[in-house]
């Protein structure tokens, strides 16, 4: 029977839940909570890919496209003064084209002091059958180009509409990056195993990502707001044993919507009321697991 099983792809060492050494959040908080705001460009009649349409409609779409929109005119602003009211900054997953199309939104959200990651150039254009020299230039371009528009060199990865290469982990590695939010495996830190470097793997999510929230569970926006809830209360309890990590992915053209914006609210207020949450931005999380563990892959 073994020698019919495929190989363990090695990505990270199998650890069990119970029996793992403690982590420490600072303040005494059981719990890390990161807002991570998808900053996206979509093109209306982007290039084809073979392996996936970029939309669902025939190109070009015109619904897909300015449904998406929205975010850069008018949701990222709502959602955004919604997250300074409340005291979360932002750890943006960015399409990089973003800070030449569209830099108004890049620049409003780096003068509220939020960290800037790469979600690649643009969200229509994916990972699947890109050669080494085509990946490293996605990579080289958004170091270049963020660098450029912020001032910050980025440090984590979200790969484009969560499109992967076999090779994608060790090279944002080999270029320096720290973290990446592309495994979703565990509710702490992880060691990523690389060919060089060293990479993290910080805690994002799909269950309760607000693309996953409307359009795939259907939730309305009082039952997404109540999932959220219900996932920091207990991740927040089980960090009393060893801290754990939350976060919220959020899309501005969904969650900044003015029928959900509400409800949404809610959810900040009781984070930021309850006691037990270290609201922070991803490095710092990533750089508060290191000094614990050593990082080491």
């Amino acid at each position: 029977m073994s020698g019919s099983l495929r190989a363990d792809p090695g990505l990270y060492e199998f650890a069990p839940w119970r029996g793992r050494p403690r982590l420490e959040w600072p303040g005494g908080k059981t719990c890390a909570v990161w807002v991570a705001p998808n900053l996206e460009f979509y093109e209306l009649d982007p290039p084809a890919n073979p392996h996936r349409k970029s939309w669902g409609r025939p190109h070009p779409d015109v619904v897909g496209y300015s449904h998406r929109d929205h975010a850069n005119r008018v949701s990222h602003w709502r959602m955004a003064d919604m997250m300074s009211k409340h005291g979360f900054p932002g750890s943006v997953s960015l399409s990089v084209a973003l800070c030449d199309h569209i830099p108004e939104v890049v620049e409003d959200a780096a003068a509220r002091g939020w960290e800037f990651f790469s979600h690649g150039i643009y969200n229509t254009r994916y990972s699947y059958g890109m050669d080494e020299a085509q990946e490293r230039a996605i990579i080289e371009d958004s170091i270049a180009t963020v660098k450029r528009a912020t001032g910050q060199t980025i440090r984590g990865w979200l790969a484009p509409a969560l499109t992967h290469t076999p090779r994608t982990l060790d090279l944002i590695a080999e270029y320096g990056l720290d973290y990446t939010c592309d495994l979703y495996h565990d509710d702490q830190p992880t060691d990523i195993h690389v060919a060089s470097g060293q990479l993290t793997a910080i805690p994002y999510s799909l269950e309760v990502n607000d693309h996953y929230g409307f359009f795939i569970y259907n939730m309305s926006p009082r039952e997404y707001a109540q999932t959220l809830i219900r996932q920091f209360d207990r991740l927040a309890a089980e960090g009393e044993k060893s801290g754990t990590v939350m976060c919220i992915p959020l899309h501005s053209y969904l969650i900044g919507q003015p029928h959900r914006i509400g409800p949404f609210e809610e959810v900040l207020r009781h984070i930021a009321a309850d006691g037990r949450a270290w609201i922070a931005r991803a490095g710092e999380i990533v750089d508060s697991y290191r000094a614990q563990t050593g990082g080491a892959a």
